[in-house]
């Protein structure tokens, strides 16, 4: 397949620069892969499109604030992403290029030693547990570069789940923005079961697809991890015929990457399976996502799952309708 196939045009206004408040007040579009019929509705109203008996699935990583700056011998700042520890105080970060063994100050008592380039890493003076304590009171959300916007101390809460629990992506599964805690206990009462899976999402989810053939990507790797209770009753239900209803990518990256075959998958790892047209679903019923940015491996995964020329005629209607794009945008429910 092209890459360049996946490729579209779209009003830069309805790039989403905020949310939407509250939360599942977002558009909704309803895609059905069996008619290819399209609905809109209010994300509130997704219950009205599940069935009793169905398996919603969350990512419940917890984007930590990533960003952070230093300045160097003139004073001039420079921003620092911090990705995940690679060993023992050694970071793997996201920068412009910095030359081997410059001293990084960020102030609070947070320092630095850059230790190589590809990729970035740099050796801190603090622990794992240590640096999260200071991002989450001096750094900021790593929001996507096509906000065009520095981060507030609002993203902080805007741009997290209301149900992220494990602290370790460096981007939020924005799909699941959308759901509040009301939303999510309505959907139970109505016997919807709810389970929860991790995978930290890392930067790589918003890098697009530079090469000709969406095939010679190099996809980015993310860790996951799964609970064996988690996976005994995802197999129960899935045994029952019930539907298991990915809420995100990242979401159906986990399931199909431990249920891509007949044998047992560790339930936990690093995962780089990369779904792209011609992939045969095993596990995912249904997809709750939103609206992708053009040549992307999310846009690729949406187009596998529902096919060219529904995912297509999707996103027309959509921007036709002036949806809010990107990942404080509006949602799309796939069944």
């Amino acid at each position: 397949m092209k890459t360049q196939e996946l490729d579209y045009n779209y009003p830069k206004s309805l790039i989403a620069k905020k949310p939407t408040y509250p939360r599942d007040k977002a558009r909704l579009l309803v895609v059905s892969r069996e008619t290819e019929d399209l609905s809109h509705t209010c994300f509130k109203k997704i219950g009205d499109y599940l069935r009793p008996g169905d398996v919603l699935v969350f990512n419940q990583s917890k984007v930590f604030p990533a960003r952070i700056y230093w300045r160097n011998e003139n004073g001039k700042p420079f921003e620092v992403v911090f990705l995940e520890e690679v060993r023992p105080q050694v970071w793997e970060i996201l920068s412009k290029k910095i030359p081997i063994n410059t001293k990084l100050c960020f102030g609070h008592g947070l320092e630095g030693r850059v230790k190589g380039q590809k990729p970035a890493t740099i050796k801190i003076n603090k622990s794992k547990k240590e640096l999260m304590e200071y991002l989450f009171k001096y750094g900021e959300m790593p929001l996507p570069p096509y906000l065009k916007r520095n981060a507030t101390s609002k993203d902080k809460k805007d741009y997290q789940t209301v149900y992220a629990q494990q602290v370790g992506s460096a981007a939020a599964p924005t799909a699941g923005l959308h759901f509040t805690k009301r939303l999510i206990k309505k959907l139970t009462k109505n016997n919807v079961q709810i389970e929860k899976v991790t995978l930290h999402v890392g930067l790589g989810t918003f890098a697009p697809i530079r090469t000709e053939e969406v095939a010679d990507h190099n996809i980015h790797e993310e860790y996951y991890q799964v609970d064996q209770k988690t996976f005994k009753r995802l197999i129960k239900a899935k045994k029952s015929s019930r539907r298991i209803i990915a809420c995100g990518t990242t979401t159906v990256r986990v399931l199909e990457t431990i249920f891509s075959d007949n044998s047992q998958k560790p339930l936990q790892g690093k995962t780089s399976l990369f779904i792209t047209p011609g992939y045969d679903f095993k596990f995912v019923d249904g997809l709750i996502t939103n609206f992708h940015t053009p040549k992307s491996s999310l846009l690729a995964l949406v187009w596998a799952f529902a096919g060219k020329n529904l995912t297509q005629k999707a996103y027309r209607e959509a921007i036709s309708k002036k949806y809010r794009l990107f990942s404080y945008g509006d949602g799309m429910f796939i069944i």
